[in-house]
This record gives structure tokens, C-alpha cells and sequence, in this order.
């Protein structure tokens, strides 16, 4: 059967990114019907495979020569190449944050944005997302971020949201999957129907959200042997030890971490590392906050905290849980992605980030 026109794009622009790039830094290859550049010709079918469209492209020479590749029957690649002067920890690699609306997603893409990267702000919420987006460009530059709608437990929806971003970057250099969801309630009395959203959300969605991150990831290496990349999943420190009257939440967890190892070790064949981050409490953000729908809220209702009246009491009580006293932020999670990144040698770990609350054993 004949690809469609976004089959090949999702084939062709991974691979050109790849042979255009120089050493690390790799060009803006976005997809255009038609373009005013000069364009080199590249001769494709549409029955070629992932083999044969590597090989057509590696007569096109360096990035700085080549303007943009016309390919008929599927459209133009205008290519800008990578900017050399840009720093920052994570310099030159586009990176997917999914639940990037708000919250840990939020300060993660801000944080990533700030150290180099083109950011891809994934959401359900695709307007705030949009919001949020417009203003790191407003930031840092015109190619440094953008919005796409995703459902993570949608696969359309995410196949949607990565073929956006290969038509506005050409690929990508990790996915990070951090869209989680919560209803604490106690086994005895939570519906089926929140049990299965959170499995749904938290499980099988970063299944999902890898299965279809990894096909791109993949390719790419196939283009070029030395290329690495990362799936990385914001766990929880639930992950790791159970959750009294959160068992759907702890338990979703779990199963992520059991996730991760298995992807690791098929994946790193395809120059994929695979991990998880196992973050304590972040008190500060909606997750927890939120007056009506947050954990706090949650555990007040739910009885989980004994004798606690007020939501202070709660965030007292888990507070005193940890040994460094407060819970975890943003920068303490961006030190273990940034680790997890640079660290070639380490795939299918979960790290904790926890202050001491949980160790591992």
C-alpha cells in the first residue's frame, strides 16, 4: 500500500534532520507545500521504505548548502540551518513535554526553553497551552516553542501531535511524559470508572505516547548510527512505595516503572534511552493546590489525614513527612532530566527526587 502524504513526511523530514545535521546540533527541517527557496530535487517513491529514503538523501551534502529539498508528489522541506550560537544545557534538541499546560509540565518546558531547546508544549488543554507557548517565543525566538493538542489516551490524538511537530522541526530528541492524573479515594469505595481513568491517563498513555515517540526516535537513529535520544516519564515517588486510599494512583505507577525497564531494554537498540523520575510532593502546584480538586482538598474529604480540619493541616502533616521538610519543585526535578540527558551510560532507572522521603533499597 502507497504511504499517505503524512506517512512520508513523518519519513522524510526525521531523515533529513539527520544527514543535514553536524555533530550534535541539528537544522529546522519544516514542511511546506511550496516554497520561494531554491530547492534540490530528491527523488522519492512513495513505495520506498525507511531504507531506501536514507539512501536517496545522502548525496544533498551539509545543511549550509542546501536551502530546501523539493520532493514530488509530497511537498517542500525548507531548511534552516542549526543555530551554532545558541547555549544552555540542552542546546539545539527539540523536546516534547506532555501536561505542558500547566504545573510540573509547565515549569519543565519553561526550564528546558531557558537551557537551549526548541519546546513542543503538549495538552489537552490546547489553548493555555497555546498561551503558554506564545509567550516563551515572546522569550526567546520564533522557533523555540510551539503547541499541539494531545490526548494521551488517544493515539490518534498523539500521532496528530507528533506528525506537527516533524512538519514544523523535522523530529524531535526526547519526549518527556509527564500528563498524570489522580482521584484518591479509598478501595472500598472508589467507582470502577475513576480507577479506569487514572489507569488510563497515567498507564496506559505513556505506553501510548512511547509507542509512537519511538518509531520517529527510532528512524532517526537509523539515519545516523551515532544519534541517541530519550524517553524520559514523570513518575512519583508513589512509584515506589504504596499510597494509603491512592491505590489506582500508586498502582498506575508502578506499572510505569515496570513500563520503563521493559522499554529500556528493547529500545536501546534503537539508540533510545528510557527512564522515570520519581518526584516527591509538589506542593505548589495544581496537582496538590487547586481549593476544589487538588490532593489537599482530596485527602481533607477522603479522611486519608486522621484529625486534620483544615487543608494546612494536611500540607502540615506532609510536609513533616519529609526529612528536608518541604516538598519538592521544579528545579530539583530539572536536575535529575538534565542528569538523565547527559548520562549516556544509564537507561531503565527511576530516580527518586524525593528529599529523603522514599530511598531506594
Amino acid at each position: 500500500m502507497a504511504a499517505s502524504t503524512e506517512e512520508m513526511i513523518n519519513l522524510i523530514g526525521p531523515v533529513l534532520r539527520m544527514q543535514l545535521g553536524t555533530g550534535e546540533r541539528y537544522p529546522v527541517v519544516r514542511f511546506v507545500e511550496k516554497t520561494d527557496r531554491s530547492a534540490v530535487a530528491l527523488s522519492i517513491s512513495e513505495s520506498m521504505d525507511e531504507a531506501g529514503i536514507i539512501a536517496a538523501t545522502k548525496a544533498l551534502g551539509s545543511a549550509s548548502s542546501v536551502e530546501a529539498v523539493g520532493v514530488d508528489g509530497v511537498g517542500a522541506f525548507e531548511i534552516d540551518p542549526a543555530d551554532e550560537t545558541s547555549t544552555g544545557r540542552v542546546a539545539g534538541r527539540v523536546l516534547i513535554v506532555t501536561g505542558a499546560a500547566q504545573g510540573f509540565g509547565l515549569g519543565i518546558a519553561q526550564d528546558l526553553a531557558k537551557e537551549g531547546a526548541c519546546v513542543v508544549l503538549a495538552d489537552i488543554n490546547d489553548t493555555e497551552a497555546e498561551n503558554q507557548a506564545k509567550a516563551l517565543r515572546t522569550e526567546y525566538g520564533t522557533n523555540r516553542a510551539m503547541a499541539v493538542s494531545m490526548n494521551v489516551t488517544d493515539l490518534a490524538s498523539i500521532h496528530s501531535a507528533i506528525s506537527e511537530t516533524v512538519k514544523t522541526f523535522g523530529g524531535f530528541d526526547g519526549f518527556i511524559s509527564n500528563a498524570g492524573v489522580v482521584k484518591a479515594e479509598s478501595v472500598k469505595t472508589q467507582p470502577a470508572e475513576d480507577f479506569d481513568f487514572i489507569t488510563a491517563v497515567n498507564y496506559r498513555g505513556y505506553f501510548l505516547c512511547t509507542q509512537a515517540a519511538a518509531q520517529i526516535l527510532a528512524l532517526q537513529h537509523k539515519a545516523c548510527p551515532d544519534y541517541s535520544s530519550d524517553i524520559i516519564q514523570i513518575n512519583s515517588k508513589s512509584g515506589l512505595v504504596g499510597s494509603n486510599r491512592n491505590g489506582a494512583y500508586a498502582g498506575s505507577k508502578f506499572g510505569g516503572i515496570g513500563l520503563t525497564q521493559s522499554f529500556a531494554l528493547e529500545l536501546i537498540e534503537d539508540g533510545i534511552k528510557v527512564n522515570s523520575i520519581c518526584p516527591g510532593n509538589f506542593f505548589d502546584g495544581p496537582l496538590w493546590s487547586d481549593p476544589d480538586n487538588g490532593l489537599f482538598a482530596q485527602y481533607l474529604k477522603s479522611g486519608k489525614i486522621p484529625g486534620a480540619k483544615t487543608v494546612e493541616d494536611v500540607r502540615r502533616a506532609y510536609e513533616a513527612k519529609v526529612p528536608m521538610g518541604r516538598g519538592c519543585t521544579t528545579p530539583d526535578v530539572m536536575k535529575a532530566i538534565y542528569y538523565l540527558i547527559e548520562q549516556k551510560y544509564e537507561t531503565g532507572q527511576a530516580v527518586p527526587v524525593t528529599g529523603g522521603q522514599v530511598m531506594l533499597h
